[in-house]
């Protein structure tokens, strides 16, 4: 039933509800009616030990009860056992719909209250409210409006503004979640299986851009040392690892152990697109962001992300923008817009956090915030906006320099109860949060959303089709054409580098270039010990990218992804080659004007790349090689290419590369390394590449 320690859930309940429970048994004994049965002798008479076993059952209950703050979890099971004795108690359905409301459980309040009320109306002054909350929570939407508003006029003098705003609140959040049920969004939701989630609480998932990894906490038996934390009798936070399958399953989660995981309490907070560094939420200094990198199968012992981020107040949840330079973050330091804000910031860089402003964040509280691999789509949970009550999942979209206005995920994602920690995929068409569902697993679960796409709406063909044998004509309806699930504009780029000739794994380094300005915008890292790599690369730029390691040659891609692509997972296997005799290494970033063999400005990234391997290896000799594909002249073919590596050269020369040390040389269509049949092959064929000649 514990709720994440990073996550502090809405507590307008506990307010109201406590208001008038704390002096709950003098009003019980005053306004105790006929059908509500005491725990007495004179009732229980023929009984005595049955009476005194759920007597110290209650008393029991109490003392979690009335601790401060109140230990519903604690309490909860020995109200339940009085329960069983005495069904029939006002007061103490009203303590154990309370505790459910404060609980993992709470739609199951409703009938403890509502048996509560049936048996005396009078058991508290705040029973319609709570009866509200019961209903709010069960989606029954037009009931909870009118317990909510029978509940105005209970409030006292001193607390009606704040006790007349809540209720209004709970109203507007009643009214927002009959029109989202009128339009469900078109969704999938599956539990996402016995080897993520276990019969204790497992929730908040993260994943890398490409789904192929899932990480989440968990408090389940076998987290670190196998203690419970005294403050909620739970099992200590533990952070999970599980991997995707080939058959689309997921493998048993593994606990990440450590450094990760600790004696305390350890929880995902976020994970980088390529799976490589982890984002831990720690119990330090109100709660504190650290971050962790991995290191082959390894992950290292976290590190603060120190004071710029981390505050005296809660920093709770945290994502990275795809090129790892911009982290967002929750947190309820001092100066916010409400209870809790989303901030972001560049860790390298020297200037405060900025707060995401009015658009974003609201006088409630915001959380779980996740930036989508596409670098524009941001995801989080807010109590404000058009929520259906408590934390909604809402997106916006960064463009021409501000945040669009959020749209709220829809009914059945968002529920009436806390929907926090959601992330989604790189394709945009799957996501993954956490829930209480009929179909768990025996507490807090996570799922998996499948979106859908819009409805495919039939048309009708207004042709008549004429039957000889009938005398009127028939209308041919006619199916529409199928409506495209919109993906994210992002392009995945993975795979593994490795040694060209070993074919063992080699921990490069890949950078990102925007080839039209000339500039990195991100550097990763491949895999110590698998060489696998993942980049995002969101739609609208030339991208470059270029692998490298110490005592290899440079290897150099291409990925020109214009504004609005859709999303594409591209497998790209690189093997680095060392600077030997006779090697060739093809320059996918050098580019020329259509026809002709004058550089284009794109290809100046590709140029200073080979112009420093010439600086740094002051004995190497280059055969600069142009090729084409076979469409048109041979004749013309060749012309052109040696026209193309003559321009290459010439550049290195004007650019203090003694003309001694290269070769330019055109081969046409004389060397092809793709068959010319496919438009893919002819592309492949049209390139500029370099040969060793000399060490």
């Amino acid at each position: 039933m514990q709720q994440p320690l990073r996550f502090h859930a809405p507590t307008s309940a506990n307010r109201w509800g406590k208001l008038a429970l704390a002096f709950c048994g003098f009003l019980f004994t005053l306004t105790t009616q006929a059908q509500s049965v005491e725990f007495s002798k004179d009732r229980f008479g023929n009984d005595k030990e049955g009476l005194k076993a759920a007597q110290r059952e209650l008393k029991e209950g109490d003392e979690w009860y009335d601790m401060d703050p109140s230990r519903y979890e604690l309490a909860l099971p020995h109200y339940l056992a009085a329960q069983k004795f005495n069904p029939d108690n006002a007061q103490l359905n009203l303590k154990i719909g309370d505790c459910y409301l404060h609980s993992g459980f709470k739609p199951k309040a409703l009938a403890y209250l509502q048996k509560a009320y049936k048996l005396n109306p009078d058991v508290d002054p705040t029973i319609h409210y709570l009866l509200g909350r019961g209903l709010h929570l069960n989606a029954r939407w037009p009931e909870a409006i009118k317990e909510y508003k029978a509940a105005q006029p209970n409030a006292s003098s001193k607390d009606k503004a704040a006790w007349a705003a809540d209720i209004q609140k709970k109203i507007k959040e009643c009214e927002n979640g009959q029109q989202f049920l009128r339009k469900p969004a078109r969704v999938f939701i599956d539990n996402a299986g016995a080897g993520v989630n276990s019969p204790y609480p497992d929730y908040g998932p993260v994943i890398s851009a490409d789904e192929s990894v899932i990480l989440f906490t968990s408090r389940r038996a076998t987290s670190t040392g196998g203690q419970k934390d005294p403050e909620t009798g739970g099992f200590f936070e533990d952070i999970y690892q599980s991997t995707r399958l080939p058959d689309g399953q997921w493998s048993q989660a593994m606990n990440l152990s450590a450094p990760i995981n600790t004696d305390g309490h350890d929880a995902t907070v976020g994970l980088a697109p390529d799976g490589q560094r982890l984002l831990v939420y720690v119990e330090d200094n109100g709660g504190d962001l650290h971050e962790s990198e991995l290191h082959g199968t390894e992950w290292r012992k976290p590190q603060t992300l120190g004071t710029r981020i981390n505050s005296r107040g809660h920093e709770s949840s945290a994502a990275y923008s795809p090129d790892g330079r911009t982290l967002y973050f929750v947190t309820d330091k001092e100066g916010g817009l409400g209870g809790r804000d989303i901030y972001r910031i560049q860790p390298e860089g020297r200037g405060p956090a900025q707060n995401l402003g009015p658009n974003i964040n609201t006088p409630y509280g915001e959380e779980g915030v996740y930036l989508h691999p596409d670098g524009k789509t941001m995801y989080f949970s807010s109590e404000g906006h058009n929520s259906m009550g408590g934390y909604d999942i809402f997106k916006s979209v960064y463009e021409k320099g501000q945040w669009s206005k959020p749209e709220n995920l829809g009914w059945p994602i968002n529920t009436p109860d806390d929907d926090v920690f959601f992330v989604i995929s790189a394709s945009g068409r799957h996501g993954y949060y956490s829930s209480f569902r009929e179909d768990g697993l025996g507490s807090k679960d996570i799922y998996q959303i499948t979106f859908l796409g819009p409805e495919k709406a039939p048309v009708l063909n207004q042709e008549d089709q004429l039957l000889a044998s009938r005398a009127q004509p028939v209308k041919e309806t006619l199916l529409a054409a199928a409506v495209p699930i919109a993906t994210a504009q992002v392009t995945i780029l993975k795979g593994t580098v490795t040694d060209d000739m070993t074919h063992q794994p080699v921990e490069a380094t890949i950078e990102v270039v925007d080839n039209v300005l000339n500039q990195t915008i991100a550097a990763f890292r491949a895999n110590a010990q698998s060489g696998r790599y993942l980049v995002s690369l969101p739609s609208g730029v030339n991208y470059g990218i270029v692998v490298r390691q110490d005592g290899y040659l440079f290897h150099s891609e291409n990925f020109d992804v214009p504004a609005g692509a859709a999303y594409a997972e591209v497998v790209k296997d690189i093997a680095l080659k060392k600077a030997d005799l006779g090697v060739k290494v093809v320059l996918n970033n050098i580019f020329f004007d259509f026809n002709k063999a004058t550089l284009r400005p794109e290809s100046t990234a590709e140029l200073e790349r080979l112009q420093k391997l010439l600086a740094e290896a002051p004995t190497l000799r280059l055969e600069i090689s142009g090729h084409t594909d076979n469409v048109g002249k041979a004749e013309y073919n060749q012309d052109l290419s040696q026209r193309r590596a003559k321009a290459v050269v010439d550049y290195l020369t004007q650019h203090g590369v003694a003309a001694t040390r290269l070769t330019a040389a055109g081969y046409g269509d004389t060397q092809p390394v793709a068959p010319n049949t496919t438009d893919a092959g002819r592309q492949l064929n049209r390139r500029t590449e370099f040969k060793i000649t000399g060490k």
